[in-house]
């Protein structure tokens, strides 16, 4: 779960995955976050550079955790292919 408390401007373009209660996935970018949902982009024709440039989706913080290693945030770069 990510505390919205305790992110920072350091924390946009973070990758994170989201866990939903069916137990669904899915990889993509913070892009901003207001006092209730951090906004994702979780889909951005494979153009991550750009990912600021797509609308974010107000996702709850309690379905999200950080991509802690390259492996994880490699997957997330060649998903769009």
């Amino acid at each position: 779960m990510i505390q919205i408390k305790e992110l920072g401007p350091q924390d946009v373009g973070k990758c994170v995955e989201y866990r939903g209660g069916a137990g669904e996935t899915e990889r993509g970018r913070i892009t901003s976050w207001t006092d209730k949902y951090v906004r994702v982009v979780y889909r951005c024709d494979n153009q991550w550079q750009r990912f600021q440039d797509f609308t974010g989706c107000a996702t709850d913080p309690s379905d999200l955790t950080f991509l802690l290693n390259q492996a994880e945030k490699d997957r997330l770069e060649t998903r769009d292919r």
